[in-house]
């Protein structure tokens, strides 16, 4: 059986990798390696090319990204990937709805307040 920290930490890097290769390239153009290795600088967010080519395809299909071709000083050109404005708007409404989203989880993750009656015997009496 898969050890499931793992399969929650898969889950959530999923649904948020998108939002974090595009704050990657909120200060500038990003070619994919790159992309690789500055997510792998935080582990649970470690991914390979085989995840990270096909995102940014989409998010190129998808008009958040645009991309160029740039010379490289070792071997073939490189692809870089830009932040369009579409990019931008979703990262920005992605950066208003985190904090809310994460909030709402961590609510349901909070431990239950006790209440008097959690502490009463419930064979008391019987």
């Amino acid at each position: 059986m898969a050890d499931p920290l793992t399969k929650a930490a898969s889950q959530l890097r999923k649904g948020v990798l998108e939002y974090c290769v595009l704050a990657l390239m909120r200060d500038g153009p990003r070619y994919g390696v790159e992309l690789v290795e500055e997510l792998s600088a935080v582990a649970v967010m470690t991914t390979s090319q085989g995840t990270i080519y096909p995102l940014l395809s989409r998010l190129r299909r998808d008009r958040l990204v645009d991309t160029e071709l740039r010379e490289s000083p070792n071997g073939p050109p490189r692809r870089y990937y830009t932040l369009t404005p579409e990019g931008r708007t979703a990262l920005a409404d992605f950066h208003t709805s985190w904090p809310l989203f994460r909030d709402a989880v961590d609510h349901f993750l909070a431990p239950a307040p006790r209440t008097p009656h959690d502490t009463e015997n419930p064979h008391e009496g019987t």
